[in-house]
């Protein structure tokens, strides 16, 4: 893992196309902007780690063999 210190309105360079700096610092919180492509995902881990499992659960068997039944949308 690389490990960096930013100060606000640093920033840091993935590749050539994606750029996050350091917005603001409040304590032991940091917000950040990312300026990436449209076509990349940007996720927090605990949601990443979310859809990964949902995904997971979606592509497991059924005792029938058949899929899952979608699951209707929340409002």
């Amino acid at each position: 893992m690389l490990v960096l210190s930013r100060k606000p309105n640093q920033s840091i360079v993935i590749s050539d196309d994606i750029i996050v700096t350091v917005i603001e610092v409040k304590g032991e919180q940091v917000r950040l902007g990312i300026r990436a492509p449209r076509d990349v995902t940007i996720h927090r881990d605990e949601v990443a780690a979310e859809i990964k499992a949902a995904n997971k659960a979606a592509s497991a068997p059924t005792p029938n063999g058949l899929p899952p039944l979608p699951r209707p949308k929340q409002r």
